[in-house]
């Protein structure tokens, strides 16, 4: 998925201000491989259950948001740790 650059050059994480990048294709497989196994949570601790079709992810890797229909959800609650990925 192509993502607007310029976009990117002005949102940042709602939680730790850190700048956002579009989340690889390799970590995004693997996301959607957790999600669908049951083992992926929200920030706020709810199951996450849908796919995810892209997502940003802060440009220190600690924190990654879904795109749905071509829209970031920048949303605290909607945020995944993505030390559940690579642990």
């Amino acid at each position: 998925m192509t993502f607007d650059r310029k976009l990117l050059d002005i949102i940042c994480c709602p939680v730790t201000h850190v700048p956002l990048q579009v989340l690889s294709n390799s970590e995004l497989t693997q996301l959607n491989q957790l999600i669908d196994a049951g083992q992926i949570k929200a920030r706020d601790d709810g199951a996450v259950t849908q796919a995810w079709e892209a997502g940003l992810v802060t440009e220190d890797g600690k924190l990654a948001y879904p795109i749905r229909d071509g829209i970031p959800i920048l949303l605290e609650e909607s945020a995944v740790h993505m030390s559940q990925v690579s642990a």
